[in-house]
C-alpha cells in the first residue's frame, strides 16, 4: 500500500535528524562522475545517474573519463528525441520512454538524464537532435508520455535543460534574455507539463544564464518558478560543472551538484559549503531542504525505505533500508528492439514524391545502387553525451539489402569523403568546459585535406557518377553526422558538408531519377538540388532499427507517416534569429560584467514569440518544408468539419477518409488563430493533433477537444494570462501550410 505523504515526510525528518552537517553536504554533490555521495553509516546509498536520450550510456571509471571497456554495457539504441517527435504519436513516445527507463533500471541506474526538451529556436544548434520541437504545444504533448514511460520502472527521468538552453556556442557563458511573453508561452510550457502532468522525479538545470543567473543556481528558475509557482518537490540536479558559486547554489532550488572534475569534496556544495555554514554565512536549512528532496527521490524510485524505531528511553532513531522487490529492469530484450522498430517506422518523413517515384517495389526492382557515407555509417557512438554502445545498429545500406533480399542486387558507392572526426580523444568530456573546446569545431567546415585525401575524394566521386549512369534505381543517403549534430558546438550555416551539394547535382545530371535521403538531427539547406530531385526522404538519428525503417518505407512495405516537428527554412539567413540579429550574442556592457558571474555574451530574444512557423507565417517568409509536413503513399480526404462549443470547451471534429489502396496513418492537425490576426499575435498556433490509422477506403470521425483557456496569451506587463476573444479561426490541416478545412467561431 502506498503510504501517505504525511508518513513519508515524518520518515524523512526522522532520518534527517540522524545526519551530521558533513554527511548532509556529502549527499548533495557528486562523489563519482555519475553518482552522488552516500552515507553508509545510515544505509543511505548513492544516486546512480546515466546519460542519455538515445540509450543508457557506457560505463566510465568513477573518477577518470575513460570507458571501462567491458561488454556489459551494450544497450538498445533508441530513436533520438527529434525522431520521436517526428512520429507525432503519443503512444510511441510512451513506449520509447518505457524502454529507456527499463534499460536504465536494468543497468542499475536510478536516474536517466533525459529527455531534452529545449525549444528548437535556432536550426544551427548542435544539440537539436536531442530535442523535440520548435513548438511548445507539441513538446508538451510528447514529453508527458515519454516521462511517464520512463518512470514506470522504479527509475527517474531528468527533464533538461531548464531553461532557454537554445545554443551550444558559449553555452557555459551566454545569457538568455527572452521577453516575458516568450518566456511563458514558448520556453516554459514543456517544463511545466513535465512537472505538473508527467510528475517528473528529476529535472536538470542548464549551463547558460537566464536574466543574469546561471540556470543551475538560478533563484528565478529553480526557486521562484519551479519550487514556489509550480510546487515542485522533486530532485533538481545541476548540469555537469554548471555551478559557479557556493552561496548561489546553496540558496537556490538546486539539490545535487554534479561535475566533470575529480575534486569531488571541493565542489561548491561540498566542503566550501560546510565551511560557509560553520562560519554563519549560509543557513544550514538550505542543506536540509536539499537532503529532504534527495531522500524523497530515493523513496520515489524505491531504492530505499526508511525504518524508524524508538528506544526504551523514548528516543527515535532512523536509517535507510533496501527495498527488496524494487523493479530490476532489463536490457537488450527482443521486445525492446520491437518498440524501437515501431517508433523508427513512424519517424521517417517523406518530404517530396514527384510523379510517385516512391515506393520501389521489391518485385519490380532488380538492381539498386546506394551512394553516400551516411548509408554505411553508424551514429550511435557520437553526438557528445548522447553517445552509447549500441548492441547493434542497422545502417540504411544494411536495411536496404535486408529488405530487398537476394533477388535484388544492392551495390554501394561511398560517393564523398568524410575526414576523421575531431572528437576521437576518449576523454573529450573533461575538455568540454575549456575555451578551446568550441574552437576545435570553429572551422570544421574548412578542413584542409591532404593530397592523398583529395585524391580519395576525387576517386569516390568518379566511381559514384560512373555507377549512377548505369543503374535505373539509385538511392543517395547523405546529410549530417555527429561532427555537426554534436554537443558543445553549433553549425556555422545550414549547408551540407563534404561537398554533397556539388555531388548531388552531378549525380542528378547523369541520373535524374535519384532518390535522396537526408539523415540529420536538424534542418539542412537543400536548395541546390531540391527542385531537381523527384523524391526526398528525411530521417533523424533513428535508433538501432533506423535503417530497417527507412528500407520499409522506400520499398512500400509501410506507408510513411512521419511529420516534421520543426520548420525547414531555406537557409539560416531566413530564420528569426538571423533576422533580428542577436545570435550568437553580443559582448557584455561594463555594468553587466559586474552583475553577471562567468558570463561572456548576452542575447536578447528579439523575435519574441515568433519562433519557427509562427515567424515564417507572420512575416511571409518562404520555407523549404513547413512545420507538420510529411507525405504518404495514399491520399486522405478531409470533410465535414464541425465546431461544438459547450461551457468552456470547444470540440472540433472532421471526417477523415483513406482514399488509397494501402493501410496508412495521417496526423490531423488543429491550429487556431484570430480571424484578423493582431500585429502582436501569430497567424495561427498548433492547439491539437491526433494520429489516425485507416484501412483503404475507411472513414473515421476525428475529434479534438480544447479548453478555452488554451486560447490565451501571456501579458508580460500585467504578468498574467489573458483570454483571447472575438472571432477566431479554427484550421484543420495535414501541415501548418496544408489546410484542408476551416471554420470561424466567436469566443
Amino acid at each position: 500500500m502506498k503510504e501517505s505523504k504525511k508518513i513519508q515526510n515524518e520518515k524523512i525528518e526522522a532520518l534527517l535528524k540522524e545526519l551530521t552537517l558533513e554527511e548532509k553536504c556529502r549527499m548533495i554533490h557528486g562523489s563519482e562522475f555519475f553518482k552522488s555521495g552516500d552515507v553508509p553509516r545510515l544505509g543511505i546509498p548513492k544516486i546512480a545517474t546515466s546519460d542519455g536520450p538515445c540509450g543508457v550510456r557506457n560505463d566510465f571509471y568513477p573518477d577518470r573519463w575513460f570507458v571501462i571497456g567491458s561488454s556489459a554495457d551494450y544497450v538498445s539504441y533508441l530513436p533520438s528525441n527529434s525522431a520521436i517527435a517526428s512520429t507525432w504519436n503519443r503512444e510511441l513516445a510512451h513506449d520509447s520512454g518505457m524502454v529507456l527507463g527499463r534499460e536504465a533500471r536494468g543497468r542499475g541506474k536510478d536516474m536517466i538524464l533525459a529527455p531534452g526538451i529545449n525549444i528548437k529556436r535556432n536550426p544551427l544548434c548542435g544539440r537539436n537532435f536531442e530535442y523535440l520541437s520548435e513548438d511548445p504545444y507539441l513538446v508538451s504533448e510528447m514529453v508527458v508520455p515519454l516521462i511517464e514511460g520512463i518512470q514506470e520502472n522504479d527509475v527517474s527521468a531528468c527533464v533538461k535543460h531548464f531553461a532557454c538552453n537554445n545554443q551550444e556556442f558559449e553555452r557555459h557563458s551566454v545569457n538568455a534574455e527572452p521577453t516575458e511573453r516568450a518566456f511563458n508561452e514558448i520556453y516554459l510550457p514543456g517544463f511545466e507539463a513535465a512537472v505538473k502532468k508527467a510528475k517528473t522525479r528529476g529535472l536538470m538545470g542548464s549551463y547558460n544564464l537566464v536574466r543574469g543567473e546561471h540556470g543551475s543556481e538560478s533563484r528565478l528558475l529553480l526557486t521562484d518558478i519551479l519550487r514556489k509557482k509550480w510546487k515542485y518537490d522533486g530532485l533538481v540536479v545541476s548540469d555537469w560543472t554548471a555551478n559557479h558559486d557556493t552561496k548561489d547554489a546553496a540558496e537556490s532550488g538546486l539539490d545535487l551538484e554534479m561535475g566533470i572534475t575529480d575534486n569531488f569534496d571541493e565542489y561548491y556544495l561540498g566542503m566550501p559549503l560546510v565551511r560557509a555554514i560553520q562560519s554563519g554565512e549560509i543557513d544550514e536549512e538550505c542543506v536540509n531542504e536539499k537532503v529532504r528532496n534527495i531522500l524523497r527521490f530515493l523513496l520515489r524510485v524505491r531504492k530505499i525505505d526508511i525504518e524508524v524505531s524508538s528506544t526504551r528511553g523514548g528516543k527515535t532513531t532512523a536509517r535507510a533500508v533496501e527495498v527488496p522487490d524494487r523493479d530490476p529492469g532489463c536490457y537488450n530484450g527482443t521486445i525492446m528492439h520491437s518498440y524501437a522498430r515501431n517508433t523508427a517506422d513512424e519517424a521517417v518523413v517523406l518530404l517530396k514524391n514527384e510523379k510517385k517515384r516512391l515506393p520501389l517495389k521489391p518485385s519490380q526492382t532488380k538492381r539498386i545502387l546506394v551512394i553516400g557515407d551516411n548509408a554505411n555509417r553508424a551514429h550511435a557512438n557520437g553526438g557528445g553525451s548522447a553517445e552509447i554502445k549500441a548492441l547493434y545498429e542497422i545502417t540504411p545500406l544494411l536495411g536496404i539489402a535486408q529488405e530487398y533480399g537476394g533477388n535484388t542486387e544492392v551495390r554501394y558507392a561511398r560517393g564523398y569523403y568524410v575526414p576523421p572526426k575531431y572528437r576521437e580523444r576518449e576523454n573529450w568530456q573533461e575538455h568540454s568546459i575549456t575555451d578551446e573546446w568550441g574552437a576545435d569545431f570553429a572551422d570544421r567546415d574548412k578542413r584542409k585535406l591532404s593530397a592523398e585525401q583529395r585524391k580519395a575524394t576525387k576517386a569516390l566521386k568518379e566511381e559514384a557518377l560512373r555507377l549512377a549512369a548505369e543503374y535505373d534505381d539509385v538511392i543517395f543517403v547523405g546529410g549530417l553526422d555527429h561532427d555537426f549534430d554534436v554537443e558543445g558546438a553549433d553549425r556555422k550555416n545550414m549547408k551540407l558538408p563534404y561537398g554533397q551539394d556539388e555531388l548531388l547535382n552531378e549525380l542528378l545530371d547523369v541520373n535524374p531519377n535519384i532518390i535522396v535521403v537526408m539523415v540529420a538531427g536538424s534542418p539542412v539547406d537543400m536548395r541546390a538540388w531540391k527542385d531537381r530531385a523527384k523524391a526526398i526522404v528525411y530521417m533523424s538519428y533513428n535508433g538501432m532499427e533506423g535503417g530497417s525503417a527507412l528500407a520499409r518505407v522506400i520499398s512500400g512495405e509501410i506507408c510513411p507517416s512521419g511529420k516534421l516537428a520543426e520548420t525547414f527554412p531555406n537557409c539560416y539567413e531566413d530564420t528569426p534569429v538571423a533576422h533580428f540579429g542577436e545570435y550568437p550574442g553580443r559582448k557584455l556592457t561594463a555594468a553587466q560584467k559586474k552583475r553577471y558571474k562567468a558570463c561572456a555574451y548576452t542575447e536578447e530574444y528579439k523575435e519574441d514569440i515568433f519562433v519557427g512557423y509562427r515567424y515564417y507565417e507572420k512575416f511571409k517568409v518562404p520555407v523549404q518544408f513547413p512545420f507538420g509536413h510529411g507525405l504518404s503513399y495514399v491520399d486522405f480526404r478531409y470533410e465535414g468539419m464541425e465546431l461544438k462549443k459547450k461551457d468552456h470547451t470547444v470540440t472540433v471534429s472532421v471526417k477523415l477518409t483513406n482514399t488509397g489502396i494501402a493501410r496508412a496513418s495521417e496526423v490531423v492537425q488543429l491550429y487556431v488563430g484570430e480571424k484578423t490576426p493582431s500585429p502582436e499575435n501569430p497567424v495561427k498556433e498548433l492547439k491539437g493533433f491526433e494520429k489516425v490509422e485507416l484501412k483503404p477506403g475507411q472513414t473515421k470521425t476525428v475529434r479534438i477537444k480544447l479548453h478555452l483557456k488554451d486560447l490565451a496569451h501571456y501579458d508580460g506587463e500585467a504578468g498574467k494570462w489573458v483570454q483571447m476573444h472575438g472571432s477566431m479561426e479554427f484550421y484543420i490541416g495535414s501541415s501548418s501550410a496544408d489546410i484542408r478545412c476551416r471554420k470561424e467561431l466567436k469566443i
